[in-house]
């Protein structure tokens, strides 16, 4: 499983990039903790005015997004948390959930354009770049 950073999901809103293409069409498994949706929230009017659309556009393209995201609610997280904390306290307290979500889906790997996950050494990260060579080997 793929845990996507709040960056990631942004980029995809934002635009019909690859990142968006990748999440729709790769058939990879993807999460997101369920507690960061409000990180997109407190910048959907970010998203509407970089994206050029309305809330109800907004809506539905967030909506078909998370057909291919599952959400993983804070008791699956919270087992993780003291553990993700501890590493995440001096980098980015901020990205502890990810961190969280990624231990307990069995050390997942986090898809991040973020260099603070590059600090710590206990999951791998992946970029966007890397998450695109694998959609296009895929689709060889």
């Amino acid at each position: 499983m793929i845990v996507i950073d709040t960056n990631i999901l942004i980029s995809a809103l934002i635009k019909d990039s690859i990142t968006r293409k990748i999440i729709i069409e790769s058939s990879l498994n993807f999460a997101y903790p369920e507690i960061s949706l409000y990180e997109i929230i407190k910048h959907k009017d970010y998203i509407l005015k970089k994206g050029n659309y309305n809330r109800s556009e907004f809506n539905t393209i967030l909506n078909r997004l998370l057909e291919y995201i599952n959400l993983i609610p804070l008791n699956v997280t919270k087992l993780k948390l003291d553990e993700a904390k501890e590493v995440m306290k001096d980098i980015d307290i901020n990205d502890t959930a990810f961190l969280a979500t990624a231990l307990a889906l069995d050390k997942s790997t986090i898809w991040s354009d973020d260099t603070d996950f590059e600090k710590q050494k206990i999951v791998k990260i992946l970029k966007t770049k890397d998450m695109a060579r694998i959609f296009e080997k895929w689709k060889l």
